[in-house]
């Protein structure tokens, strides 16, 4: 059995480490609420507008294609990766990654590149594939703008024919408890086949073609940051769970601990005692 002065010691250690996931927990749980109200307001405007999107441009003219509408063999294929900066966070990074091999591993006929978003995919992902980029400050200001920048970066290499499809790699947020892996064409624009050909009754204004090719590019950059979106708030839930369970865990050991201190306290104070009635009984 360990002595007193160790376990004093490791006492003191899973105490201080209860404290300081148990600060990173409130700090998580401050920060859900607000990225989980963003998204949940967020979600049905991206929806729509995707939705319409679909709708206008299964029913354009073949004369006149737009870029991003175009659906060409794939041989090439880029795969927007969006993890954390930061880990703790249970297996929220992990599980990206091994979506992102498995889709590696089940196409082994694509040429397949990564654009990362987040550092630990970064780090991870780097080694053994292709990056066409990487984007870690994302996160660091999460707004409209700095996601219409790494959107028209993948756009613009579309529209050159530098890759057949885009899609978006990400944790999807449910609950604070459960983030779904979630796999997203963002290029080409495919119409579903439901809305494809059906317009409803609208009347354009100035046109059809002109309302696409400017509603088009917005509705990608609106994909892509109501991706960032679902994986902010996934990221704050998971870490908040994780870090829950890691206070749990703290708690249990550190009671578990003490129990073991008392055991051995108790033993070294019945040896003193039992040390001192022998002396007195040898001296009398």
């Amino acid at each position: 059995m360990a002595n007193l002065k160790e376990i004093r010691s490791r006492i003191a250690s899973v105490s201080s480490t209860m404290q300081i996931t148990s600060a990173m927990k409130m700090v998580s749980a401050a920060k859900l609420k607000k990225a989980q109200d963003a998204i949940t307001a967020m979600r049905p405007y991206s929806d729509k507008l995707t939705e319409l999107i679909q709708n206008l441009s299964g029913s354009l003219d073949g004369d006149t294609p737009n870029p991003f509408t175009q659906v060409r063999p794939v041989k090439k294929t880029l795969l927007v990766v969006v993890t954390s900066n930061r880990g703790l966070c249970g297996g929220f990074n992990s599980s990206i990654v091994k979506a992102v091999q498995h889709y590696v591993k089940e196409h082994p006929e694509q040429d397949i590149h990564l654009l990362t978003l987040g550092k630990k995919g970064n780090d991870i992902l780097s080694k053994n594939s292709s990056l066409f980029g990487n984007n870690n400050q994302i996160f660091d200001d999460l707004t409209y703008s700095n996601a219409a920048e790494v959107a028209e970066e993948f756009m613009d290499a579309f529209a050159e024919q530098q890759f057949d499809v885009v899609k978006v790699i990400y944790n999807r947020f449910k609950n604070a408890a459960t983030q779904i892996v979630t796999t997203e064409t963002l290029l080409p624009v495919v119409p579903e086949e439901d809305v494809k050909g059906s317009t409803g009754d609208y009347i354009f204004e100035p046109d059809q073609d002109a309302i696409v090719n400017e509603l088009l590019p917005k509705s990608i950059k609106m994909q892509l940051f109501k991706a960032l979106r679902d994986s902010f708030a996934s990221e704050h839930g998971a870490r908040m769970t994780a870090m829950h369970k890691a206070t749990d865990n703290a708690t249990e050991l550190r009671d578990q601990l003490k129990l073991t201190y008392n055991k051995a306290r108790q033993a070294a104070i019945t040896n003193e005692i039992l040390e001192i009635v022998a002396g007195a009984e040898a001296l009398s």
